[in-house]
């Protein structure tokens, strides 16, 4: 029912479906870099890495980035999608080692000297340090540390996670839904719609609630959508991190009656982004460029997690 559910909100979705025009090319390049960096994955582990179609990802999330700002883009989400894995993969993390992994992420980020802290090495770190060239050497100070946060923010959601199931404990649906949000990985390929258009908003616009409210409201479009999609492995292995499966504990509702439960809220929440697309704010002329790319980026981030959740092979039977 859940493959269903997420056809049928695809097909309703009023957000356009774009997709860049050098996805298949860096894609080809991906796999490549990938391989550059000794990972510990054998061959059927590196194809199964290819079928993801990360780089595909980045392409409908971005689909006017230039091709060099792409391939930037798919390896700093490949580098996060295997951050995930190492997270809560077969050898699940706990909270302490997903916290010595986000002291080292940040240590890499914010340019610290030395090896920084031991809970991150090798090759995710190399991964990291490379794909943050061209970033760090073309954005401001102040668009950096954005980004750090949003990272921070996102490994303390992880974080947060693997305590929950290190003790049993099964979010609630209020909880999980703020938790989500962290998990998500949203408020940090936000960031990156910045880097794309080269221009970093300034804190009192980029902090404001008109602009926070609509972050917030694509994010738990993309997220809840993503929980559709993943559901049958999630009911194995998430601890109850899901949003069907919150529902569905909290209100005593069979899983049939949970999914449709969150397909009604999904489709609430795309209403709720439609209004505030439609109606946001003027910041004044200087401004107004930048900010509405920043909103019809949110909304790529929307629409492009949508149709890469049924395109690529991560979320599939096969790719487990």
């Amino acid at each position: 029912m859940t493959a269903a559910a997420a056809r049928t909100l695809r097909a309703e979705c009023p957000l356009p479906s774009r997709c860049s025009p050098h996805s298949q090319a860096t894609q080809e390049w991906l796999a490549e870099w990938v391989r550059r960096f000794d990972l510990p994955l054998d061959d059927v582990a590196l194809r199964r890495l290819d079928a993801a179609r990360f780089a595909w990802y980045a392409g409908r999330l971005y689909p006017d980035a230039s091709a060099d700002d792409l391939r930037t883009i798919a390896a700093l989400w490949t580098w996060f999608f295997l951050l995930d894995d190492a997270c809560d993969g077969p050898h699940r993390a706990s909270g302490a080692e997903v916290a010595a992994l986000r002291d080292g992420v940040l240590h890499v980020l914010r340019g610290g000297a030395g090896a920084g802290p031991a809970g991150f090495g090798g090759p995710l770190r190399l991964m990291l340090a490379d794909a943050w060239q061209a970033p760090r050497a073309r954005m401001p100070l102040a668009w950096q540390q954005r980004f750090a946060d949003a990272v921070a923010h996102h490994l303390e959601g992880d974080r947060t996670e693997a305590e929950n199931k290190t003790r049993g404990h099964r979010p609630g649906v209020a909880e999980y839904v703020a938790l989500r949000r962290a998990t998500s990985a949203a408020y940090v390929s936000y960031t990156m719609i910045e880097f794309v258009t080269g221009h970093a908003l300034p804190d009192a616009v980029y902090h404001h609630p008109a602009l926070r409210t609509l972050a917030a409201t694509g994010n738990d479009l993309l997220s809840w959508f993503n929980d559709l999609v993943s559901l049958e492995t999630d009911r194995l292995t998430s601890g109850g991190h899901n949003l069907v499966l919150a529902i569905a504990r909290e209100q005593r509702l069979p899983q049939e009656r949970a999914v449709e439960a969150a397909v009604d809220r999904w489709r609430a929440a795309m209403g709720r982004f439609m209004r505030l697309r439609a109606e946001f704010p003027s910041f004044g002329s200087a401004l107004d460029p930048a900010v509405a790319a920043h909103v019809e980026g949110v909304a790529h981030s929307v629409r492009g997690t949508i149709d890469w959740s049924l395109e690529s092979d991560r979320y599939s039977a096969s790719h487990r």
